[in-house]
């Protein structure tokens, strides 16, 4: 569950909600435009936003451990060309129908997608594993129109004002909703015994997670996917969303179903292709998440202290 406003720090509570009230503030307004004209406007503000919260520094910071050969221009494009996808993904998020619409219209091709209509006509596991990546959710509306019926997986805004809505608004593409956590695992596994398509945004830095190569850099990566993918023998599908040039319309991309091998390889394999698909579109990927954070392992108890916990 989110965490009590109650129990932050009095600073950190008031940061939180005047942040939230900010936030909820300019979509408010962003409301009242009509919709092709309101997902821009969110791309332009948060344009001009991005730099003053600190989005441009860690774009830059990404890109020059990433992609140092990229000359100055680009750098600076790509900053507020990733700037300008968040804002849309965000005004997207909270534009209800309008977007739904736009998502159910999308193209769908790739040559995982007999495989997850296989998939479902046998009544086997889906597990579709996404990223931040164009507008990720525009994959799952369009999906769950076309009957695919499914839960996702989603990790809980820090900020408990926003998280509220926040999940108000991913519940309207559709439901169940899993929250990150031991409570949510276990209502996302059930889902899966009984042969649910669950869809999983699988490129975050995750504690506990294992270093990958992900643009030539170790990120550390959640292999849980993989794990839950070889034990309840569901396929394991990538699919993706990418926003079309008129930055309104999608087309939904679904890759070939990741055979069955080992976690660290299954995995490696998502994270291969989806940068392949990045490198193609490298304005629309979240560039502004602390992906290559350092892997700070847990550190073991030693004998001692094992036998000290026992008694």
């Amino acid at each position: 569950m989110p965490v009590d406003p109650s129990t932050l720090a009095p600073g950190r509570r008031a940061s939180y909600y005047a942040s939230n009230l900010a936030l909820r503030g300019i979509i408010g307004a962003l409301g009242l435009i009509p919709y092709d004209k309101r997902i821009p406007a969110m791309g332009w503000v948060m344009r001009k936003v991005a730099p003053l919260v600190g989005f441009h520094k860690r774009v830059r910071d990404n890109l020059a451990l990433t992609c140092p050969e990229l000359p100055e221009r680009d750098v600076k494009q790509l900053c507020d060309e990733v700037s300008d996808n968040v804002g849309r993904v965000v005004a997207e998020l909270y534009a209800g129908q309008p977007f739904l619409e736009r998502a159910w219209a999308a193209p769908v091709s790739g040559p995982g997608l007999p495989a997850l209509e296989r998939a479902r006509a046998e009544g086997r596991p889906v597990i579709l594993v996404t990223g931040h990546f164009g507008n990720y959710d525009a994959a799952r509306a369009n999906l769950i129109k076309r009957g695919f019926a499914m839960g996702a997986l989603y990790r809980r805004m820090a900020n408990p004002y926003f998280n509220d809505h926040y999940v108000r608004a991913i519940e309207k593409t559709g439901k169940p909703m899993f929250e990150q956590g031991k409570r949510g695992m276990m209502e996302m596994v059930r889902h899966l015994k009984q042969g649910g398509i669950i869809a999983i945004v699988a490129d975050l830095h995750a504690h506990g997670g294992v270093n990958i190569d992900f643009f030539g850099e170790p990120a550390v990566t959640s292999i849980v996917p993989a794990e839950l993918a070889l034990k309840y023998k569901a396929a394991m599908i990538p699919v993706y969303a990418i926003r079309q040039p008129n930055g309104l319309d999608f087309e939904i991309v679904v890759q070939e179903e990741i055979a069955p091998s080992d976690p660290i390889t299954m995995t490696t394999t998502v994270c291969k292709r989806l940068e392949e698909l990045v490198r193609q579109h490298m304005g629309q990927w979240f560039w502004v998440h602390r992906r290559w954070k350092p892997y700070v392992p847990i550190p073991k108890p030693t004998p001692t202290e094992q036998r000290s916990d026992k008694t």
